[in-house]
Order: structure tokens, then sequence, then C-alpha cells
């Protein structure tokens, strides 16, 4: 049973009397005409010509003074002020006031007209009330003013309260709905940019009797019909590249990926990931792809290619600038990666170039080097930038470079100093694709999240034979973060991970 505050006891009251008076006060329909933007759009079309409407919406401001109480109300439109006046409601004026309160959702039927201020309004005849708030958003408050009017008015900014009660978050600010708009947007763009581009949308399991496709440790939970532990998917790569072997030639997925790691500015365990792989395609024509598409989408978002971003001023617009990571590494922490071929020799330049860096002394020389990557070269990328060829052993899904066996075909794509995307030169040899498997089985410690199992049904996919083709994967909420000017991904997801609260 709910424990009710002072506050919540007095509108419980309220609500008595209400339902005492013979009013539902939840009942079972609505009858509005127009939404709140509708009415107003309605009404200035042609100012001489009467407008009826019935407006429904959340109250958001009340403004009572004798025989006149002006209220505002909010639906997904939009707000729009109502006018009460005692010569049309006679006695009911005074049970609105009383009995009605912020958060209320009501419904008003009358004549749209404009206030001597300006500001186009709906003369109230009738109204009832949709839904009593028994508890008070979280800002609610009333302010009385110097003539002794009293003005209601809510909003709220206390991050972790916003995160945690996103329903209120989104009943008082606006531009958090703005804001979730903005990423629906996001990824239909996406979609319409890849379906045009030939693409095909697929749906791949997210419980998986074998995880993989990339570096992270997964959720684990249990069939009990299969008597089998299953796992929620890190990724859809390794189902997708299995459609390229049936001949479905360019597919993609958008949908939710689950990582039971820590939670940053950056990270939530469960995100939505963009992914699409493309038979016959390398990681050049993957880049090319991938500017485009990210362009293209900003541009259907925000209306440009110029996104601003905190302090910086974004351009999206191809071509993005491209370092390979070679000389990035060296440009920013004055190491030649290339003159280290071992992970004892590179940590001891680390040391000797780097003495206030702390690497992981037991790690592999492809972890090293990613370690470089974040430390020194990641902070400096702030315009849209490729970083591209990695290291072999943290890329066991990439093509080697010809010639270079250490070093595979992938990408990075950065901006703003993080990681936004990533992609290959898909590995599709069979042989080479199981050896590395092995070899990742012996390199990294049990537990080791960058370690992939070996997946003997993927091999056997690889085995009937799969062409050439690229592959990419991006986190849409970074992108939401970038496109929206949002610094945390609590911003952009609906409802994040957060800790148990006491």
């Amino acid at each position: 049973m709910a424990e009710y505050n002072s506050l919540e006891k007095i509108r419980l009251q309220k609500l008595e009397e209400l339902r005492a008076e013979g009013i539902e006060a939840y009942p079972t329909r609505a009858t509005r005409t127009h939404t709140s933007q509708q009415a107003i759009a309605e009404f200035e079309s042609d100012e001489t010509k009467e407008v009826k409407a019935t407006l429904a919406g959340r109250i958001r401001s009340m403004r009572a003074g004798g025989k006149l109480t002006f209220v505002h109300i909010e639906d997904g439109d939009g707000k729009v002020q109502l006018f009460l006046r005692v010569n049309e409601l006679n006695e009911r004026l005074e049970f609105f006031n009383k009995l009605f309160d912020l958060g209320d959702f009501v419904e008003a039927s009358g004549v749209m007209f404009r206030t001597k201020s300006g500001e186009v309004t709906l003369h109230v005849h009738d109204f009832k009330l949709l839904a009593k708030s028994v508890t008070p958003l979280p800002a609610d408050k009333d302010v009385t003013l110097d003539d002794g009017t009293v003005v209601r008015h809510a909003s709220l900014d206390n991050p972790e309260l916003r995160a945690r009660q996103r329903y209120a978050d989104l009943a008082v600010n606006p531009e958090v709905r703005e804001t979730f708009r903005k990423r629906a947007k996001v990824v239909k763009s996406l979609r319409d940019f890849l379906d045009n581009k030939g693409f095909l949308e697929v749906e791949t399991p997210i419980l998986q009797p074998l995880y993989g496709g990339a570096a992270a440790r997964p959720f684990v939970t249990h069939h009990n019909e299969l008597e089998q532990d299953m796992y929620l998917r890190i990724s859809f790569e390794l189902y997708l590249k299995r459609l390229l072997v049936g001949n479905l030639e360019k597919v993609y997925e958008i949908g939710r990926d689950f990582r039971n790691e820590g939670v940053s500015f950056k990270h939530n365990p469960e995100f939505t990931q963009l992914e699409f792989y493309w038979a016959y395609a390398d990681y050049l024509q993957v880049m090319e792809l991938t500017e485009q598409m990210v362009a293209y989408t900003a541009e259907q978002v925000t209306g440009s290619t110029k996104v601003k971003y905190g302090e910086h001023e974004l351009e999206f617009k191809p071509p993005w600038k491209r370092i390979e990571m070679r000389e990035g590494i060296l440009q920013t922490s004055g190491i030649d990666i290339n003159e280290h071929k071992t992970a004892e020799d590179l940590l001891k330049a680390i040391k000797q170039k780097q003495p206030k860096a702390s690497p992981d002394a037991k790690a592999t020389r492809g972890k090293l080097i990613d370690f470089l990557v974040s430390e020194f070269l990641e902070p400096t990328l702030i315009q849209p930038t490729f970083l591209y060829n990695y290291p072999r052993d943290i890329s066991p899904l990439a093509k080697s470079i010809p010639g270079d066996p250490l070093t595979v075909e992938r990408f990075e794509g950065y901006v703003a100093g993080f990681e936004l995307c990533n992609a290959f030169t898909e590995l599709n040899d069979p042989l080479d694709q199981e050896q590395r498997f092995i070899e990742m089985g012996r390199d990294y410690e049990a537990g080791d999240e960058d370690q992939h199992p070996l997946d003997e049904d993927y091999l056997r996919a690889m085995r009937y034979g799969m062409p050439p083709n690229g592959g990419f994967g991006m986190g849409v909420d970074r992108l939401t973060m970038i496109l929206t000017n949002k610094h945390s991904i609590r911003e952009v997801l609906l409802f994040p991970a957060l800790r148990k609260e006491e």
C-alpha cells in the first residue's frame, strides 16, 4: 500500500468531494475536437469566423482572481490558454478553483478568441475532469504575486529525478519530449537512407545460445524448456553475416543490444545499435557510405550538416577527415607502434615515452595500442574523423591488410572526442577465422570480455562460402546525443539503467 504525504492526502480529499458530487474523476471517454495547435491555427486563419472547439490536456498553470480564472493546459502539440468566467460558469467556477489542481487532465469546450494581450485563448463554456492527479508533479508550486494573485506553475531540472521518473520529466519539460521526437527521427532517417540504398531490414535473435560479434560481457539467462543457458545478444554481427551466405547481399538491423558493463556518460547496458553488412564491399566503400548516411541523418533531424555540440560546431558534410592509426598515435603520444612488434616491447616504450600513463602490464599488443588511442588520440578527434587500420588481435572478425598480418582493414568513426561507429572489411576465410578464435582462447585470460567464444555454427556457415563484404556498427544513442546536443546517454534514453532506488 502506498503511503501518502500531506499534499497527496489533500488531493485525495478533493477526489472524495468530487465523487460526493456525483462527478466521475476518471471518465471512460473524452470528446476532444481539436488539438491545441489545430484550434489556434484554425482561429488565426480567419479571425472573423467563430471557431468552436473542445480541447483536452494537462493543467500546467492556474491564475485565479475572483470572477476570472486563467489556465494553461498542455497536450501533445503544445499549450493553450483557457479563460473561465463566472458569467458563463456561475458557481462552477468556484468549484473548478477549489477542486482542480496542477497536473489534472481536463476537457474544455468553448469559443476561440484573442485576449487584449494578444494570446489566442479558449473562452470556456463548459468543462469536465478527465483524470485527477493524486500525486503533484515533482516541481509543482504556487507563487503569490504582489497583488495577491496566486500563480501555479511547474518545472523539473533535478537530473537524478528526471532519469528515474521520466514520465514526470516528459510531463513538465516540453524540450524533453522534443528530444525523443528527434530520436525517433534519427532512427527513421537511418532506415530511410539504407532502404533507399537497397538494403533489406531484418530481425535476428535477441536470445542466443552463444554470444559474439563484439568485445563485451553478456547477460546470462536460462531457458527452462530447453534446459540451457541463453545470452542476451551483444551484437547482431554473426547472425547478419550468416544471411550473406544465403545470398541476401545487403542487410541491416536496428535494435537493442545488451552488454553487462559499467554505466557512463556514453554507456548504458541496454542500447540501440545499427549494423549493416554489404556483400562485395570493403571498409573504404563502407567509409564513404557512413559519412553520407550520417550527414543525411543530421540534415533530416537538424536541418543542416552543421551541428552545435557543446562548444563545438561539427561539420558532417563529406568527406570526413581520415587518420591512419599508426600516424595518429605517433603524433599524439610520440610512439611508433610499427617499431614495437611485441606487447613487451610496446609496454616498455609506453613507460619510457609516457611515464605518467598506466597501461595494464598483462595486456596484449593490440590492447596496448587501444590504450594509446583512448589516452592520447581519441580526445583530439573532435570533428568527424575516421581512424583506420587496427591491430589484428583486437579485431578477430576483420580481414588483414595484404602483406601485413598484424593489421586489419578496420575503421572507427570519432566525433566530439568519442567513438561513434566501427567497421571492417569482414573476414570470410573460415580457416583463418577458426584459427583466430583459437588464438583468442589461448591469449586471453578466462573471463576477459574481449575474448570471443568459438562459434562452430558460424564457422559452418562460413565454410559454405561467404562473399567478401564490409560490415558496420553504430550506437544510435550516441548519434542522438550529438544531434540533440546532449552530453549524457541518459538524456536520450527514455528509461536508462539506474541503481535500485533506496
